[in-house]
């Protein structure tokens, strides 16, 4: 495994190493040692799995709040998806903007994404698999979430959305919640940052 920063401190994309042979492929997803290394998180008590049946649909954007904020390894198991994160964290530099990575299963990639960081995703083929591992168990009156077209954000999804659950369509936009963000010139893409 490499890893590799991204512009968001804390997230990090870390690219898999497939071994391969007549028979098929062999890949790490996973190594206690190495990610102690680089100082993240080695306790994963729970594995979650999504599948997406319809290419544009939009999950998220979620994170679980203190007292058991959650951190994410994230990996399209089977398809492709645009995964978009948003740091939410008051005392960071680039709280309230977002950086989006395209992940596939061919690609050998996934996302490790820190406590106070929103997430999200859209399907890029049908039927796309995303696997999670959290280092949280799931506490239903800690799940917040915030609108995936929130008007300060601007996210850039790559195809028109659809299929958004109720829920995610009722979501409140980070000013509703409160959430302190830098104010931002109008027009200007709050991330500065590309796929």
């Amino acid at each position: 495994m490499t890893f590799e920063p991204t512009q968001l401190t804390g997230v990090w994309l870390i690219h898999l190493e497939p071994r391969q042979d007549e028979r098929g492929l062999f890949v790490r997803t996973a190594c206690t040692r190495e990610f102690a290394a680089h100082g993240l998180n080695t306790h994963w008590p729970q594995a979650n799995l999504t599948r997406t049946l319809h290419t544009g649909t939009v999950r998220g954007l979620h994170w679980q709040a203190e007292p058991q904020p959650e951190i994410k390894l994230v990996r399209c198991s089977h398809g492709a998806i645009w995964d978009v994160v948003v740091d939410l964290r008051p005392d960071s530099p680039t709280c309230g903007q977002w950086q989006a990575f395209e992940l596939s299963a061919d690609a050998f990639q996934q996302l490790y994404v820190p406590a106070g960081f929103a997430h999200g995703f859209q399907a890029l083929t049908p039927g796309a698999e995303v696997s999670y591992l959290m280092s949280e168990f799931y506490v239903p009156e800690l799940a917040r979430g915030c609108r995936w077209n929130d008007p300060y954000l601007r996210i850039a999804w790559p195809l028109p959305a659809h299929s958004l659950s109720p829920r995610d369509q009722s979501l409140p936009t980070l000013r509703e919640l409160g959430i302190p963000i830098k104010s931002r010139s109008p027009g200007a893409n709050p991330a500065g940052f590309g796929v």
